[in-house]
């Protein structure tokens, strides 16, 4: 980042100084060693987002095809409505669980500096927006719901008790990381040492082969039972940095869910309380968005 730094501002700042507007193409870049390469997934908005830390911005835009961040799919929940301002960790969170609007890693660059991004609409330009920062004030509860079909339910347990769950585990993790595979959601037992992890649906075929070739022996020996895909699941993942230390609210969600007789076949949820991460049946997916939306009433705050 500081050679990018060096560069952009020796590059840019004199042609904004004299008045000229720069357009920097998006996704593109170069190595170290000078080597051209790509930002990958959601690379143009990444690019934005490096230029305007590398030259201290006082905002950053980003043009899209929506109105902002919503509190859920208007395709799902028509009474979705546009979240006036959301912080870094809760874009960041909806982005990473499906949201569509923005890559996660866009906001990397510019949460140390806090410098707020404007999500607009390119086709509507009087519109607001959703504005993100570092901090907003207290909202109790979830503020949105967000989720994605196309994933799959990777299942692992061991065979035997002389095989540590929690080995297999780290093990597992680093497989799929060196196959750079993300793990969308992770839970796991505590006597039987079984566990499951979430992969998005493009990327089973590498976590699995990842996956076999690291416990290769484990499972030709049958000390780990066969390796379980459910392809036939969602994710749904309920945001807010509001839910901290909200009690009874996971419960709310979750009766909400099964009142639409969706089972919930496993849940995730990181110490921050800031996303609770529940993995349903694809055909139960939008009633779970639907119910969850309006039990928590988003929107309305």
């Amino acid at each position: 980042m500081e050679v990018t730094r060096e560069k952009a501002r020796r590059r840019l700042l004199p042609l904004l100084e004299s008045g000229a507007l720069p357009v920097v193409t998006g996704f593109n870049g170069a190595t170290a060693d000078g080597r051209p390469t790509t930002l990958g997934r959601g690379g143009s908005d990444f690019s934005a987002s490096i230029l305007a830390s590398a030259l201290d911005a006082a905002e950053l835009w980003i043009w899209t095809d929506v109105d902002g961040i919503m509190t859920a799919d208007p395709r799902l929940v028509p009474e979705a409505r546009v979240l006036s301002e959301v912080t870094y960790n809760e874009a960041a969170e909806l982005a990473y669980n499906g949201a569509k609007v923005l890559h996660p890693r866009t906001l990397a660059p510019l949460a140390d500096r806090e410098i707020p991004v404007w999500s607009k609409n390119s086709f509507a330009v009087e519109k607001p927006g959703t504005r993100i920062v570092s901090k907003i004030t207290a909202t109790l509860g979830a503020r949105a719901v967000t989720s994605t079909a196309k994933v799959a339910l990777i299942s692992m347990e061991p065979s035997t008790a002389s095989l540590m769950g929690s080995q297999v585990m780290g093990r597992a993790l680093d497989a799929l990381a060196r196959a750079n595979v993300e793990a969308l959601a992770l839970s796991s037992s505590s006597f039987r040492q079984s566990f499951c992890f979430l992969v998005r649906s493009e990327e089973l075929r590498a976590a699995l082969q990842g996956l076999e070739a690291a416990l290769a022996l484990e499972l030709a020996h049958g000390y780990l039972g066969p390796i379980d895909v459910d392809e036939d699941v969602g994710l749904l993942a309920v945001v807010g940095e509001g839910m901290r230390g909200t009690p009874g609210l996971a419960g709310r969600i979750f009766t909400a869910i099964s009142r639409e007789n969706v089972n919930i076949i496993a849940i995730a949820q990181g110490s921050s309380e800031l996303t609770i991460s529940i993995i349903v049946r694809r055909s139960g997916l939008e009633k779970a968005v639907r119910a969850v939306h309006q039990e928590c009433r988003m929107g309305e705050n």
